[in-house]
Order: C-alpha cells, then structure tokens, then sequence
C-alpha cells in the first residue's frame, strides 16, 4: 500500500504540472497586493486563519500530545499563507535586485512582516511536532520532505 500511494503521488503530481494552466508571474508587488486582497483570496486566509485559531486554542491543549494531525494542520495551513507572502518577498526582491526598487512600497514590508509571522509560526508548531519522537523519525520525515521539494523543483523545470 505505501508504494501504491508513493506511485499515485508522483502520478497525480506529473498530471497536475503537465496539465496546469500557465501560471503568469506577477511583475511588481503592488500586483500581487491586489491579488491578495481580492474578496475570494480575503475569504480564504479569514478561513484558515479560523481553522488554525480553533485548532491552536481549542484542539491543540485537548488532542495536541496524543494526535499529530492536529500539529501538521496548523502548520500546513500556515504555510498556504507562507507561500502568497514569500512570493511576493521574491518578487520584491527580484525587482530590487533589476534596478526597481520595492523597498519604498508598504506591500513589501507587510508581505515581509506576514512571511516572518508564519514562518516562525510554522517553526514553533513544527518542533512541538517533533518533540518526544525519536531521532530516526524526524530524519525520515525531513528526508521525505526534501524528495517532494526536489520532486516538485524537477518537474517544475521540466514543465518550462
């Protein structure tokens, strides 16, 4: 069964890389403030901020030590806001780095400001997550992550 959802994985993966719309890369941060701050995307992070405030307040002192989905939902979640404000830090700084300048907009301190939050957020609920496991455990795991990281870096660059 592990090989079969290995398998099914990477399948799923390819698919969804090979048959994505082209995704158009924002060109400035102002850009990308006005994607995050139209009303489904606004719906989406009040959502989730939502869902991890009711999993960190009520769930977390309740199941937290006996259940680790309830450490990965936080984190995960966080980390789908991580991703929008990073983007927007690397496209701040890749404009910067061409000659135009972000540093003067405020979107780049407050994607700056958000990116830090979350990131340090994940941090936190990351190693709650892997406190009492044993050392092989947490090898494995960050062993795991670098391979769909790798794996998604790949097929990126073989979908360019």
């Amino acid at each position: 069964m592990g090989i079969l959802g290995c398998v099914s994985c990477i399948v799923g993966s390819v698919v969804i890389v090979i048959h994505g719309p082209q995704e158009q890369s924002p060109s400035s941060v102002e850009e990308i403030w006005k994607l995050a701050t139209q009303p489904a995307f606004l719906l989406y992070a009040a959502a989730t901020f939502s869902v991890v405030l009711a999993l960190v307040l009520h769930f977390e002192p309740l199941y937290g030590q006996t259940n680790i989905l309830i450490y990965l939902g936080i984190f995960s979640l966080i980390g789908s806001l991580t991703v929008v404000s990073i983007k927007a830090v690397g496209v701040a700084i890749s404009l910067t780095l061409e000659g135009i300048s972000q540093v003067t907009y405020y979107q780049t301190w407050l994607f700056v400001t958000i990116a830090l939050v979350c990131v340090i957020s994940q941090l936190n609920y990351l190693n709650k997550d892997w406190f009492g496991q044993n050392i092989s455990s947490i090898a494995s795991e960050i062993c795991g992550f670098i391979t769909v990281i790798s794996g998604t870096i790949l097929l990126n660059t073989i979908k360019e």
